[in-house]
């Protein structure tokens, strides 16, 4: 077992309330409960020695490790081979549909055998509360229950356990066609124990599960190019999102490094406007309006939460049920992923003010409209009240898309979306004859156009750059040509796409910005910005540049890990780096295959 497994080196098994990670030697090293943003009870991915883990593997140290999803779902398969046998271990827990949260959380996992004799291995060595919290055993011959504060780890086994201090080991020898099954369940301390596993009502609940996401799945309208990379993100995003409330988090983990031993580690547990207002129009792309309608609605409730309140009227991120408070604190008794210190959990970004959200917002609303997801009266005034107060709040220095540490500028991207939030409320007003201060939301909507083309603009650079009075490039204004803030191929916007192609791209990964040329207040580097090559090749398309936009998206696969996963960032040597996976990247993933596509038809039909 690797003390710290590459990043990339898991795959992503979840209820649609909270998610696992789990490496391909069969280590579950990340898991909270009872939600994603709830503290860990497996984290040895940040620490190994104090954060957790639950291994289950063979005793073999020369086996060689395989990992794919079971065809079409949420169904994690490692297979170990050698020459004395092959056997597999099957990962998954069961959906849950439900709109109403609950504590009871399952993973679910089967070893089988399939040729020769594997012994396998268990290790079960949960750490609640961040690993701060001591817990209590009682063992039985086959189940072990740990008691942590507020919360009970139920491990039961279809083999003997054994003691090993206040954490439990076990052992099982199978043959050929033979299985064995261990689960874990997390519940309320006082909660009821969960019946007796068999393998029987095991494999009963794994084939429901591959009917759940196979049944799902055949709802996607998709039918382009890229089917298996498309379908993998999409399965990944309903993964990474809450169901009850349908507000997608970030990406499944905290603290996972943008530079291995740097300070960049972030809590990516949350539910970001930008990040799920863009996920609407991914969504829809492929028919999920369930989906997209669940969080415009969400979206919707936290605007109407402040639209009589003083003061800003969206927060640039939430916890899963819409909670406002983030509270940020360092965790210094954790060592950190290969040294990234400090390990934060909370997220102090939230208090940041970034103007591009309600860009985004109107952005989702609108194309929620066109599914027809009524705001209704009070959620129309709600929405119309924001946009009255933005026309006096727009002209503001923030912290920018990126939430960099340094500073408040007058950042291009922002201005840009406050452009789109003006113009899709005009729209959105017009078509659903609502009452609007039209006049004011045009005039509101026309200077900021009038104020990006001139401060925005960089002589030097012949292109719109990231801030007001500078020269640096910066990669979110790729969105541009999709939200019709410039026509995709405008001479100023293709000039802007040459510079960001000279400055921004290397060897067809995008940067976000350079930290040298505009310091963020953070010390090192990092990748290159995942997200942000799925816009590139969005905003080829677009442009026309047809043929190096394929080959930047079919070079860019050659980077996912080895079950079609992406974190955050690549880094110099093609390693994943950041939070993973990451559910901005697969959503812009499914924009770019669904433009790409289409503007490959379109070039076959004219030629």
């Amino acid at each position: 077992m690797d003390r710290y497994p590459p990043i990339a080196d898991h795959g992503l098994v979840g209820d649609l309330q909270t998610a696992a990670l789990v490496s391909s030697q069969g280590v579950v090293n990340w898991f909270c409960s009872p939600r994603f943003d709830s503290p860990s009870v497996f984290a040895s991915l940040l620490d190994h020695d104090r954060g957790g883990y639950f291994r289950l593997a063979p005793e073999h140290a020369d086996m060689t490790c395989k990992q794919l999803y079971y065809p079409d779902t949420g169904v994690l398969v490692t297979r170990f081979m050698s020459p004395e046998g092959v056997g597999e271990v099957i990962d998954w827990m069961p959906a849950n549909t439900s709109r109403v949260p609950t504590d009871r959380h399952c993973l679910m996992r089967v070893i089988r055998v399939v040729r020769g004799t594997v012994r396998f291995l268990l290790e079960c060595r949960p750490r609640f509360d961040y690993g701060r919290a001591e817990h209590e055993l009682d063992l039985r011959p086959q189940e072990a229950v740990f008691r942590g504060p507020g919360i009970a780890g139920h491990l039961q086994a279809g083999f003997p356990l054994a003691r090993d201090g206040q954490d439990v080991r076990g052992a099982v020898t199978l043959g050929s066609g033979e299985s064995a099954v261990a689960v874990f369940t997390t519940c309320a301390v006082d909660g009821e124990a969960p019946p007796p596993p068999t393998v029987e009502s095991v494999t009963s609940a794994l084939w429901r599960e591959v009917d759940f996401w196979q049944k799902w799945l055949r709802t996607s309208h998709y039918r382009g190019r890229w089917g298996e990379m498309v379908n993998r993100s999409a399965i990944t995003i309903k993964l990474l999102t809450y169901h009850p409330t349908g507000a997608p988090v970030a990406a499944a983990t905290m603290g996972l490094p943008e530079q291995v031993g740097g300070e960049r580690n972030w809590d990516y547990r949350y539910s970001w406007v930008r990040d799920g207002s863009l996920s609407v129009r991914a969504l829809l792309d492929l028919g999920f309006t369930e989906e997209a309608s669940a969080f415009t609605k969400w979206l919707g409730d936290r605007m109407h939460d402040r639209a009589e309140l003083p003061g800003e009227r969206l927060q640039i991120m939430y916890r899963v049920d819409g909670d406002p408070h983030l509270t940020e604190e360092t965790l210094d008794h954790w060592e950190g992923y290969r040294g990234s210190r400090p390990v934060r959990a909370g997220n102090a970004a939230a208090d940041q003010l970034q103007l591009d959200i309600y860009g985004e917002s109107l952005y989702a609303m609108a194309e929620g409209m066109d599914i027809g997801v009524e705001l209704g009266y009070h959620g129309w005034k709600g929405l119309a009240r924001t946009l009255d107060w933005l026309c006096d709040n727009w002209d503001r220095p923030d912290e920018g898309v990126w939430e960099t540490r340094g500073g408040r500028n007058d950042f291009t991207f922002s201005r840009v979306m406050c452009w789109v939030a003006f113009d899709r409320g005009m729209r959105m007003a017009t078509e659903l004859s609502r009452p609007a201060d039209i006049p004011r939301w045009r005039n509101a909507r026309d200077s900021i156009l009038d104020q990006v083309m001139d401060k925005g603009w960089s002589h030097a650079e012949q292109a719109l750059v990231q801030h007001y009075g500078g020269d640096v490039l910066d990669a979110s204004l790729l969105l541009i040509p999709r939200v019709g803030f410039l026509a995709a191929k405008s001479p100023g916007w293709l000039s802007t796409l040459d510079a960001m192609e000279r400055k921004l791209v290397s060897d067809s990964l995008v940067y976000r910005y350079d930290p040298a040329a505009s310091p963020d207040g953070l010390r090192g580097s990092e990748g290159t910005f995942s997200l942000c090559t799925y816009l590139y090749v969005d905003a080829m398309a677009r442009a026309g540049r047809v043929r190096p936009a394929r080959y930047t998206f079919e070079k860019m696969h050659t980077y996912a890990n080895h079950v079609g996963l992406f974190a955050e960032e690549i880094g110099p040597s093609g390693e994943q780096l950041g939070n993973f996976p990451q559910a901005f990247t697969h959503l812009s993933l499914i924009m770019a295959a669904s433009t790409l596509d289409e503007a490959i038809d379109r070039q076959r039909r004219l030629d």
